[in-house]
């Protein structure tokens, strides 16, 4: 299994340890299931931050709650990576052979399962008994109302099996699942975070320090702002040019019109520029796309209504990702969707990459051009540079958090037993091995384990990340938008059609504005989302919102200010002592 082999590589000791359990916990016609769960705790659910007991602990009550629900077979589904490729394969056994409930788990593309959910919401047939899909859709769960509010269901009708060392508080997505109303109605899975990734040794090197500083002044490091990146980019694509007679790119990025473009975008990148407002975890009262809110109520994406998607700042983030994909990235890149760019770090000969997936650490410490030969890693993972328009306390870039989410539509049977697994899956007793495995930490002690501890050289940085107070800056996508599947189609449709050359940068983001507006006010009519739907402003001159503080920013008269960079051993070291930098 991959994930033993990692774990192998990092010389971890995963196997458990201590005596069998004997007498009160094997008695009775729960002991053959007590026998599986000792077998899964020991070879597989080590390392934990549970003690031996307390896991038995948890398993006992895992099988005492599922007890109405043996025999049964439920479906569930997630995106395929390689988190919930372990939950399908292996976690999926184990819960079986534990608590007799059979659980198919599928893995489909990440569009797919908003596919699906959506058939779901909008026929009220139970295509599946649970989903992991993003929290990103927090405002269409909250909104719709076809989506279990798990605060109330943990505290009434899902009590009887919603478990007691559950922990809610110890998840570090909480925030980022939890509605306006304060409830909460998504259950953290699996986390990752979007980040910058360079290549720590040629930043090391001597030569290129000196080089650096000689033509831009100022230091090579990791840029704290696009001024930097941008410099960096341009230093080793044209003054660098070629490491030991390869080929070298200052900057790696895809640009191929297809959905997961969208994600390119959506996934922060306005907010990274400084499009938005002030605000954790998401802007308010603009958002990452540029969607205004009064109270709950989104008024508009355009400027003329209080946007921002086609602000100035708006603009530039999309002008800057289209300069720099076609003068510094490796050939073909242009071409490339998300996936087939995902290789192109590992072959090492790009120098940084400004939106890089944590998600993808494990592939990034597998043997190869970018790692040394005693295992660490020759690259690094820092905080995400800001553009002009960034100001101190917007959030600065994003966290995807896949999350278990519970259809109203589903069998109340059937959601019970779902539920049991979906707990099963994140529960302390096989968080900690889970996280080894994909890489994607959901809870916070885990991260603070002596485990990550011991992990954290062979990781890049993604343990001080993790562990850093600067962490709450990355978020997902909030609660302004209140149809994620609707809205999210138009971006990759319009800025599509900008990388191409078919309009301009102008054009794309008046059009993206303008068909958001539309969709705005199609659920407005509709009248579905209730006082929490959109109701939009009257349009008013553009001027008007540019001239007020906050979102929408009127432009800058220098979109290039001075680079800046950090030292990265410092920042890290920051980390360590608690301080953001």
């Amino acid at each position: 299994m991959r994930v033993e082999t990692i774990a192998t590589r990092l010389k971890l000791g995963l196997a458990g340890g201590g005596l069998v359990l004997a007498g009160a916990l094997l008695a009775g016609p729960a002991a053959a299931d007590m026998a599986a769960a000792e077998k899964w705790v020991d070879a597989e659910f080590q390392p934990s931050t549970l003690s031996r007991a307390e896991q038995l602990k948890e398993m006992e009550w895992f099988i005492k709650a599922a007890e109405p629900f043996k025999g049964m077979e439920i479906k569930v589904v997630s995106e395929t990576i390689p988190t919930h490729d372990y939950e399908s394969k292996v976690l999926t056994k184990a819960f079986e052979e534990i608590t007799g409930i059979k659980v198919t788990h599928d893995l489909i593309q990440e569009g797919d399962v908003i596919e699906k959910l959506q058939i779901q919401m909008q026929s009220g047939d139970n295509v599946f008994d649970a989903y992991v899909n993003d929290s990103d859709l927090i405002g269409t769960h909250f909104r719709y109302g076809h989506v279990v509010n798990l605060t109330d269901w943990m505290a009434g009708e899902g009590k009887d099996v919603t478990l007691p060392t559950l922990d809610v508080d110890d998840f570090i997505g909480k925030s980022f699942t939890t509605g306006p109303d304060g409830k909460l109605y998504q259950l953290p899975d699996q986390q990752f975070a979007n980040l910058y990734w360079f290549r720590y040794d040629w930043f090391s090197r001597p030569e290129f320090k000196a080089k650096f500083k000689e033509i831009y002044g100022y230091e090579l490091g990791v840029p704290v702002n696009w001024s930097a990146y941008e410099d960096i980019a341009e230093f080793f694509s044209e003054h660098v040019g070629e490491i030991d007679g390869v080929a070298v790119f200052g900057h790696m990025d895809y640009g191929k019109k297809a959905p997961d473009l969208g994600w390119r975008f959506t996934d922060a990148w306005l907010s990274m520029a400084g499009a938005g407002d002030k605000g954790l975890p998401n802007g308010k009262p603009v958002d990452e796309w540029g969607i205004r809110v009064d109270g709950c109520r989104p008024v508009g994406a355009s400027v003329t209504r209080g946007g921002a998607t086609n602000s100035p700042a708006a603009k530039y983030a999309l002008r800057k990702y289209m300069d720099w994909l076609r003068k510094y990235a490796p050939p073909g890149a242009l071409g490339m969707d998300f996936y087939q760019s995902l290789p192109s770090l590992a072959k090492g000969n790009v120098a940084q990459q400004i939106f890089w997936y944590t998600a993808f650490t494990a592939s990034m410490i597998e043997p190869g051009p970018v790692v040394n030969e005693d295992g660490t890693p020759k690259w690094r993972m820092a905080p995400s540079p800001h553009g002009p328009y960034w100001e101190e306390g917007q959030k600065l870039g994003y966290q995807d958090t896949g999350s278990w989410t519970l259809m109203k539509s589903t069998p109340v049977d059937r959601r019970k037993a779902a539920w049991l697994f979906a707990q099963f899956t994140v529960s302390k007793s096989v968080s900690l091995k889970k996280t080894i495995v994909g890489l994607t930490p959901i809870r916070d002690s885990d991260i603070r384990s002596e485990t990550m501890t011991q992990m954290a050289p062979k990781l890049g940085g993604l343990v001080e990340f993790y562990r850093s107070p600067a962490r709450v800056a990355w978020t997902p996508t909030g609660t302004n938008v209140p149809d994620y599947p609707k809205l999210a189609q138009l971006w990759w449709q319009n800025i599509g059609e900008a990388v191409s050359g078919e309009v301009t940068v102008d054009t794309a983001m008046d059009n993206l504005a303008r068909e958001q507006d539309r969709v705005l006010q199609r659920i407005a009519r509709s009248g579905v989302q209730g006082d929490c739907g959109p109701k939009l402003n009257e349009e008013q001159d553009a001027d008007f919102w540019l001239k007020q503080a906050g979102s929408p920013k009127a432009k800058l008269a220098n979109e290039k200010p001075q680079g800046e960079t950090v030292d990265y051993d410092k920042l890290i070291q920051a980390w360590r002592e608690g301080r953001v930098r």
